[in-house]
């Protein structure tokens, strides 16, 4: 057999790099084919990968089983599947399945039942029109009406048809009876709305206009890295709109990552005023059947932009002309589970293979992404101004030191009088609080007794509202138990500390007249309910908002003028390596939803430390002096982005084999300069979701090849059974 007679595809596995197979003499494939082979006693779905390594004997060799009938993976994105494995050191058959999560995609949708008006009995083709009723049929005007909009459609599939005219299903079925029209199968319409790049947008300032006109003239271009900076309230998002508007001229599709997109209802509400069409959205919050239709219409072109979360990126776009990531700065984008990957770092690799521009639009860019400007791989567009006549909010520092509110509350006195004025002036506030919940810890009064995950080295968090105890680590519920089972004294729980749900509670009391939403990932579930809480806001419905870093990211509410941070410097805890940054982001983004509109703004961070470096910078808005100040301690320290750093986790259900197996990893290290392997130790979070773990942590140089380091590393160390070990290569959870 000859080496064109077989070739080797790549399974959606965690194994091997592609298997070979033998090519029917009646099937004809190309390298990104989607094919059904046998795999033992099964049948999967893979894609064509190349050439067959040959190392498989003839009479061993199994043969492909069909294609499937989808456009074929095209060769720029089989390299980012293999540049995304070769990079988080994973199997490529565990990236592939990223990009075909519903494998049912991959084959045309079954045709549909519709009607068509019944052909002439013989005679040369006319111009459709309605048949004659037959003897003793009357036409009535639901029956007209399924005629006319028949009439030059040809076959409409049923659901179509029903809308078009108004009818149930049971008027179809007794015309069908009748003889009026007859029933036919109709192929699945693919289609999706097509977004007018030509509609008009808002006006744009001058600032903007000149940054529009630099993405826009990177479409087509080429690859080009343009990081798009802008104060809240700048109008990023209607700038990259316009280089959405120029892909779409030139038929090119654009994909837009956003850091939560079920939670992103304004954001597609301005892209379908913009364009009058909504773009094709991709979420956990889809059904499979919506997954496999959005899945297709991006693999077959017919969706022209897609707009998701991390995920996103990792779908089949044919003609890909665009990428866009908004928030880039935001945690989100890096996924923790499976293969561990940063959505926005892989961005800009797509973007370099596919030969296109990618955006990264944010307020606050990430220190990385900063120091890529510098070294002069990414060009920085940047917004110094909000749009139209808003100003920026005045920021104020609360010292809980010298004003702290009265024991058993969490408010400052002068932050409940500013919302009591704000609210009087017919105005809206918003107190942010990053904990979910009544309270982050309970315990005995008698005996001190901290109630914790039993499958997590955690604290169980009080949900009253909802009645019950939970761990937001991995979802585990139980009810608050009357009886402490280490003393057994009754009625000993206490909440300690304050959630958002312990900050309403105390608003209703201060503030009984206000009008207050308690907003969280707990409440807010999906895109249907992020546009009630938007219309609730924007109709004047609610007073004061009181939420987790939900409300933080792109929410435009122009009569919201006050600002209230609860525990500014809760973030500022612990051993992060990215601690200061992140707390500098999220109080960025939260201050920004202040006075987005005429009216002025003000920010009141309530802190312990107001001398914190970080708070001083946000209230003199010293974004240069952050800056300069973080990259000089990551420097000195050789971390990230001016070191490298990868992660190893070593994890099961058994303590002692997890120990043992850490320890022999440690032992196993190879010694190289430039690099310095620490640990292994306990992960901060030793038990998560039934998994004991510990950790290790490389350092390195930015010459070295980690990648290459760890691979040598692991290949060299027995693998005990029963547990897992995960590389995360430029970690940003250190628990």
């Amino acid at each position: 057999m000859s080496r064109a007679d077989r070739a080797k595809v790549l399974l959606p596995m965690p194994v091997g790099s592609g298997y070979d197979y033998r090519i029917p003499a009646d099937m004809a494939v190309s390298p990104g084919d989607f094919v059904r082979v046998p795999l033992g006693p099964r049948q999967m779905t893979g894609v064509v990968w190349g050439a067959a390594d040959g190392a498989v004997p003839d009479d061993r060799l199994k043969a492909m089983i069909a294609r499937h009938d989808a456009p074929p993976l095209a060769k720029a994105h089989r390299r980012f599947i293999d540049w995304i494995a070769a990079y988080a050191v994973a199997a490529p058959g565990s990236v592939l399945r990223m990009s075909v999560p519903v494998p049912e995609a991959l084959d045309p949708p079954a045709p549909e039942t519709g009607y068509r008006l019944v052909a002439p009995a013989a005679g040369p083709a006319a111009a459709p029109a309605p048949p004659p009723a037959p003897p003793g049929v009357r036409i009535t005007p639901q029956r007209q009406r399924v005629l006319d909009a028949l009439a030059d459609a040809g076959t409409v599939a049923a659901e179509r048809l029903r809308t078009a005219a108004g009818v149930s299903s049971a008027v179809l079925t007794g015309m069908a009876k009748a003889g009026l029209v007859e029933a036919a199968p109709v192929a699945v319409r693919a289609d999706w709305p097509a977004p007018d790049p030509d509609r008009a947008g808002v006006a744009l300032s001058a600032d903007q206009a000149a940054a529009a006109r630099a993405l826009a003239g990177a479409v087509g271009a080429g690859y080009a890295t343009l990081v798009l900076e802008g104060v809240s309230g700048s109008g990023k998002t209607e700038v990259y709109f316009e280089a959405i508007a120029e892909a779409l001229r030139q038929g090119r599709q654009s994909i837009v990552l956003l850091p939560e997109i079920a939670l992103s209802a304004q954001w597609l509400a301005r892209f379908e005023q913009r364009f009058g069409a909504a773009p094709a959205p991709w979420h956990s919050d889809l059904t499979r059947a919506q997954r496999r239709q959005i899945w297709r219409a991006a693999a077959t072109g017919t969706a022209r932009v897609v707009v998701g979360a991390r995920s996103a990126l990792m779908l089949p776009m044919p003609e890909l002309g665009l990428i866009v990531v908004d928030e880039e700065h935001d945690q989100s984008f890096k996924q923790e589970d499976g293969v561990v990957y940063h959505a926005r770092d892989m961005a800009v690799v797509r973007a370099t293979l596919e030969e296109v521009p990618v955006v990264l639009a944010s307020a606050t860019p990430a220190l990385e992404t900063v120091a890529n400007v510098e070294r002069g791989r990414y060009a920085r567009l940047v917004l110094p101004e909000r749009h139209g006549r808003a100003a920026m909010p005045a920021v104020e520092l609360l010292d809980l030191r010298e004003e702290g509110p009265p024991r058993g509350r969490w408010l400052a006195g002068r932050m409940v009088h500013t919302i009591a004025e704000t609210l009087a002036a017919g105005e809206q506030a918003l107190l942010y609080l990053n904990r979910r919940g009544y309270a982050p810890l309970t315990l005995c009064r008698g005996c001190g007794l901290r109630l914790e995950c039993p499958q997590c080295a955690a604290w169980l968090v009080e949900h009253r509202l909802a009645g019950r105890l939970e761990c937001h680590h991995c979802g585990h519920t139980r009810t608050l138990p009357r009886e402490c089972p280490e003393c057994g004294a009754e009625d000993s729980f206490v909440p300690c500390g304050p959630g958002v749900e312990r900050l309403a509670e105390e608003v209703a009391g201060l503030l009984p007249s206000a009008r207050v939403l308690v907003a969280t990932s707990d409440t807010i579930r999906g895109p249907a309910a992020a546009a009630a809480l938007v219309g609730d806001v924007r109709d004047g419905a609610v007073d004061l908002l009181i939420g987790t870093q939900i409300l933080a990211k792109g929410h435009h509410f122009p009569r919201l003028t006050l600002v209230g941070v609860v525990d500014a410097d809760l973030g500022l805890a612990g051993g992060d390596l990215r601690a200061a940054e992140r707390t500098w982001q999220m109080l960025n983004q939260v201050a920004g939803r202040a006075g987005r509109a005429e009216r002025p703004g003000r920010v009141i961070l309530q802190s312990w430390q107001p001398e914190h470096p970080v708070l001083q910078a946000i209230a003199a808005g010293d974004r240069d002096g952050f800056i300069a100040e973080e990259k000089a301690g990551r420097e000195r320290c050789g971390m990230p982005p001016y070191g490298r750093l990868a992660a190893i986790i070593v994890s099961g259900r058994r303590a002692e084999a997890v120990q043992q197996a850490a320890q022999a990893l440690g032992r196993y290290a190879p010694v190289q300069d430039g690099l310095a392997v620490l640990g292994p130790t306990p992960a901060p979070l030793a038990l998560l979701r039934g998994y004991f773990r510990h950790r290790l942590l490389v350092k390195a140089a930015r010459t070295v090849n980690l990648q290459d380091y760890i691979r040598r590393w692991l290949s060299r160390t027995p693998q005990p059974g029963g547990v897992r070990i995960k590389v995360d290569i430029d970690p940003y959870s250190f628990s």
